[in-house]
């Protein structure tokens, strides 16, 4: 599976380059998002701080509603109002952009045009919602071609055919309009718009929702073999936890507009540090090892006009006490584990981080394992 050459010399350079997964494409710090309402401010993103490395695959889980999707939208620059980005810096280091990086919060409307989907891009939810519907595919692929790289006809020709064969459609679908597409296809013209014009970090926001079992696996396996080829980085939305452990080399857990614990796959399943992520391991079944009853999660996530002072998710938790009242949140590392472990839950002991944690569910197999 080939991806669209690269159009000039700079590129054909960056392209033969190994990526540097040390260096970060991507760094949000002390992000904070506020909704105004007329019952008060609605904090939907609290002070998250997250790093994405060169070429790596970050995911970011969590329920409805725990402020996923604002985060990546505000991180862009793409909130629409009543929606305040009231703190924070959001640092986009690509190699086009140079090493000093970019400032995207301090950018100008001009300026992001000329970085989205040329160094971030995103997949929407819902591709029948996300595509124009009047338009045909030839025409909604072009427009990031056309805003971005100056090609020749001949060469726009290849360039569409080409991103169509590399995300499994036919040719012949480039004259298509959304409606004759299928569920999966039309998340593929999502997918190959996004890596028009090869950018450096991809946001996926819940791309496989809707579809089927099936057609899901085939997604996440093309998303895997064209990230090793093309060595973008991804920020992996969903709230599907057991997803992200098939395909995230790290994963950011959100509560409530909080982060409440990141670590390596291997690491968030099976030294889980933090009760809301040990909850969500025992909310969806195993296909391998003994049966196990399913535990869920009591409640429902706090309103966030009106979250409880100390850690948010206390009054859900079986290990809640007095001092959680108290607590600050701030992510600290979990004993026992690597540096890049953390949690906001202060009072784990090290054998819940161990133990207990791998009880919670068997070994998910890697996507690449199962093709």
């Amino acid at each position: 599976m080939r991806g669209p050459a690269p159009t000039s010399p700079r590129e054909q350079a960056a392209a033969s380059a190994p990526p540097n997964q040390t260096q970060s494409v991507l760094e949000i710090r002390d992000l904070s998002v506020s909704f105004a309402a007329a019952s008060g401010q609605l904090m939907a993103v609290q002070h998250v701080d997250l790093t994405l490395a060169a070429g790596e695959i970050v995911g970011l889980a969590g329920e409805s509603g725990s402020g996923k999707s604002t985060l990546a939208l505000g991180a862009c620059r793409l909130l629409r109002p009543p929606a305040v980005i009231t703190g924070g810096r959001v640092t986009y280091r690509g190699r086009r952009v140079g090493a000093a990086g970019v400032e995207i919060l301090e950018q100008s409307a001009h300026q992001l045009r000329s970085l989205r989907w040329r160094e971030i891009a995103i997949v929407f939810q819902s591709a029948m919602n996300a595509l124009n519907p009047v338009l045909r595919v030839r025409d909604q692929l072009g427009d990031a071609l056309d805003a971005h790289l100056d090609l020749s006809r001949e060469q726009r020709r290849e360039r569409l055919t080409g991103l169509l064969d590399i995300v499994g459609i036919p040719r012949e679908r480039l004259s298509s309009y959304p409606h004759e597409l299928s569920g999966g296809m039309r998340q593929r013209v999502m997918i190959a718009m996004a890596l028009a014009v090869d950018p450096e970090l991809v946001i996926m926001d819940e791309p496989t929702t809707a579809l089927d079992t099936v057609v899901q696996r085939e997604i996440l396996a093309e998303v895997a073999e064209l990230q090793r080829e093309l060595q973008f980085a991804i920020l992996f939305i969903t709230h599907d936890l057991s997803l992200l452990l098939e395909i995230a080399d790290r994963i950011a857990i959100l509560y409530a507009g909080r982060l409440v614990e990141v670590g390596t796959a291997d690491e968030i399943q099976h030294r889980t540090a933090h009760p809301y992520t040990r909850g969500l391991l025992e909310s969806f079944p195993s296909v391998r090892g003994p049966r196990r009853e399913l535990a869920g999660i009591p409640g429902s996530p706090p309103d966030l006009r009106a979250i409880p002072k100390g850690c948010p998710f206390q009054p859900r938790c079986r290990f809640a006490r007095s001092e959680c009242h108290g607590v600050d949140m701030q992510a600290l590392p979990v004993p026992g584990s690597s540096p890049g472990h953390i949690s906001a839950c202060p009072f784990v002991p090290p054998a819940f981080a161990g133990p207990m944690g791998a009880h919670v569910v068997a070994s998910v197999p890697r996507v690449e394992e199962t093709r």
